[in-house]
């Protein structure tokens, strides 16, 4: 995996987390990254999850919804303990997290954020999202990743 390490693959690494990285061509015209992923590596768009950067009250929050679905902004502000979300600022996501839209990962993030992962991740026997590249998808246990994340766990996609 030479020069394909990112902060969440050396996360998972340093912790002794099995996974596994999966690679693919991203194709820079598309701006589906999840779909995408699930479609050139042949997974099930429920298996594959898409990390969202939205705002809580204000305070940047991560969800993790698979991308067969979207995220439902209000269950998301009721898991988070707050009121009101809106999507985030790319900009504000990209500084926070220290990935690039459509490479932002729910590990291994330049700040700490609140990590909410959908609860429907707990149905697979392991789950597919960034590794924090377009391109570059890690395979992991869900409660592999919700432990790694101190994630909390909700029905948070619609």
């Amino acid at each position: 995996m030479a020069g394909k390490g990112t902060p969440a693959t050396a996360l998972l690494v340093r912790q002794k987390v099995a996974h596994r990285v999966h690679e693919y061509t991203h194709d820079p015209r598309s701006d589906s990254y999840g779909t995408e992923a699930s479609e050139l590596l042949g997974l099930p768009a429920e298996r594959v999850f898409k990390t969202l950067v939205a705002e809580v009250d204000g305070r940047l929050t991560v969800g993790v919804v698979p991308v067969a679905g979207h995220l439902d902004l209000k269950a998301l502000a009721a898991a988070a303990g707050g009121k009101k979300a809106r999507m985030a600022d790319v900009t504000a996501a990209e500084r926070a997290t220290g990935y690039v839209a459509g490479g932002i990962s729910p590990l291994g993030h330049r700040k700490r954020l609140p990590v909410v992962v959908d609860s429907s991740a707990n149905a697979f026997e392991t789950i597919f999202c960034s590794a924090g590249r377009r391109g570059l998808e890690i395979e992991v246990a869900p409660a592999d990743l919700i432990g790694l994340a101190q994630a909390t766990v909700a029905p948070i996609a619609g």
